[in-house]
């Protein structure tokens, strides 16, 4: 038997979306769904400048390691599936999917008409190459590309015609049903050799160009097979961090800000809205498991007790936010286990008696890293600090640049301790496959062999409700092994010029530009 696209498309993430100042509201304040910042007719046409606080890591979409970098260029690259605002897979290469009830083949139509925006139609063989490319099974790979371990349970694709389709075949070496999360992996074509420096896709938008630490430039895709963007030209103005963003946006630089502080978000009057929503992200202080003193659970149990993550949301995002007890973000709300948020209440007392046993009676030093772009996580980190110090805990925030936090802490796993926000694809196993003892992405030196165990579990299961308990055991592990110390899904706030509407969120980390427009 065979599952059809619209049975299996919806994933059920519920976005709690509320428009502060925009939009079409309910009765009771809340974004109706539109997500625009100002009413009013679309026209088509004109340019506009966003601010993003992080250079691009690659223009390359197969080897972006940043969430940074994959918001940008969501614009311009596209999987045979891709995300739209309520969480739902919808066609973009593939206009259609059968997936085996077995979890074993998946099999793609290809939409006919579809060109790179080098002018060439994508064929069969980009589709195959670009696949294999993400999944590390080319006869010659390059080592740079960012390797998507999920797809490594592909076991072979094959092309087909029929009626004057093409077909794609995905067969699996293993059950799984999740596997169309992950195939939001761009498609680009096999024989070109410059996506590094001049990348093409089959999105809304097209390539310009790129000046690192200073902008991204993009324009208008006039043979998109889909819904054309309204404006012509759209720019990511780089800056080094939020505050110097600010600064240029207050100065009229910059139309479209995502990464205000609360702090920011109320200075701000006269020419902007300011839409609030979630970022769909785990913030925590992730804690080294394989450094000392965090190698001892009782340690890291202490530090989770020590933190009052309601303070925290109070003071750096006027209690905007949604806490979290585990490595799941709230908006993947079939999947989210709210009973761990309670896992450890706020208690001083608990968390001194925790390092006493484990040996540490008068607390120890330690160092926070902090990418220095993002003031909501070193805002986060301050806040942090003054709460250790109740248990005896001095803990230095030490400032790093992105790429040295991509390459020291991320790649290297060199660090005590990091705050920052991770996201994910539309998939369960996205949210918590880090944490595997044997995933390159485990920067945190997580070990576990029951959750090893369950996790192999969880991908291969067929049945909903088994997958669900499954992930939900996952948290419940990760939150008992207390692996880091979870915070928050974050609240985002944005800056949007009021003569611009279609601003849109999403439930992964994306700027959409393709449904901004100005208004009449």
């Amino acid at each position: 038997m065979k599952k059809h696209w619209k049975i299996l498309l919806t994933l059920l993430l519920v976005l709690s979306v509320a428009m502060v100042g925009c939009g079409k509201k309910d009765e009771n304040g809340n974004g109706s769904g539109d997500d625009t910042a100002s009413t009013g007719e679309p026209v088509y046409g004109g340019s506009i400048i966003v601010g993003i606080t992080q250079d691009l890591d690659s223009l390359d979409p197969h080897k972006a390691q940043a969430a940074g970098t994959e918001e940008v260029l969501f614009n311009i690259f596209e999987g045979l599936v891709k995300p739209d605002k309520d969480g739902n897979l919808v066609p973009a290469v593939a206009s259609e999917v059968t997936i085996a009830e077995d979890g074993m083949s998946y099999t793609f139509e290809l939409r006919k008409g579809v060109k790179f925006h080098n002018g060439e139609e994508v064929a069969a063989e980009d589709v195959i190459y670009s696949i294999k490319r993400c999944a590390g099974l080319l006869e010659e790979q390059d080592p740079n590309v960012k390797v998507i371990s999920t797809l490594s349970c592909i076991s072979d694709i094959v092309a087909s015609e029929k009626d004057g389709k093409t077909f794609i075949t995905i067969t699996l070496s293993e059950a799984n049903t999740e596997l169309l999360g992950y195939l939001t992996c761009a498609i680009i074509p096999v024989d070109y050799k410059n996506q590094a420096d001049s990348p093409v896709g089959t999105g809304p938008f097209r390539f310009v160009s790129y000046n690192p630490l200073q902008s991204f430039v993009m324009e208008k895709n006039t043979e998109y097979y889909g819904t054309a963007p309204y404006l012509d030209k759209v720019t990511f103005q780089i800056s080094a961090d939020t505050d110097s963003a600010f600064m240029e946006l207050l100065a009229g630089g910059i139309d479209i800000f995502p990464y205000l502080t609360s702090e920011q978000a109320g200075q701000l009057t006269g020419d902007f809205n300011i839409a609030v929503g979630t970022t769909n992200l785990v913030q925590a202080l992730f804690l080294n498991n394989a450094e000392k003193p965090f190698d001892d659970i009782r340690v890291r149990q202490a530090i989770c007790y020590a933190l009052n993550r309601q303070e925290i949301l109070d003071m750096v995002a006027d209690g905007k936010g949604t806490l979290i007890g585990s490595n799941m973000f709230a908006g993947f709300a079939k999947y989210f286990d709210e009973s761990l948020v309670d896992t450890y209440p706020h208690n001083i007392e608990k968390a001194k008696e925790l390092l006493t046993e484990a040996g540490y009676p008068d607390g120890f030093s330690m160092k926070i890293l902090a990418p220095s772009n993002y003031q909501f996580h070193v805002d986060t980190a301050q806040v942090i600090v003054e709460q250790l110090k109740q248990v005896g805990i001095e803990a230095e925030i030490v400032l790093v640049e992105w790429a040295t936090w991509l390459s020291d802490i991320y790649r290297g796993r060199e660090y005590q301790s990091t705050i920052v926000g991770l996201d994910a694809n539309l998939a369960p196993s996205d949210v918590l496959k880090r944490y595997r003892s044997t995933a390159s992405s485990n920067f945190l030196n997580y070990y576990n062999e029951e959750f090893d165990r369950i996790f192999a579990l969880a991908i291969a299961e067929t049945d909903d409700a088994a997958k669900v308990d499954y992930y939900k055991q996952l948290q419940k592990i990760l939150a008992e092994d207390a692996a880091s110390a979870y915070i928050q899904d974050p609240a985002s706030y944005v800056a949007i010029s009021k003569k611009l509407g279609g601003y849109t969120f999403y439930p992964v980390y994306v700027q959409d530009m393709s449904k901004v427009y100005y208004v009449k």
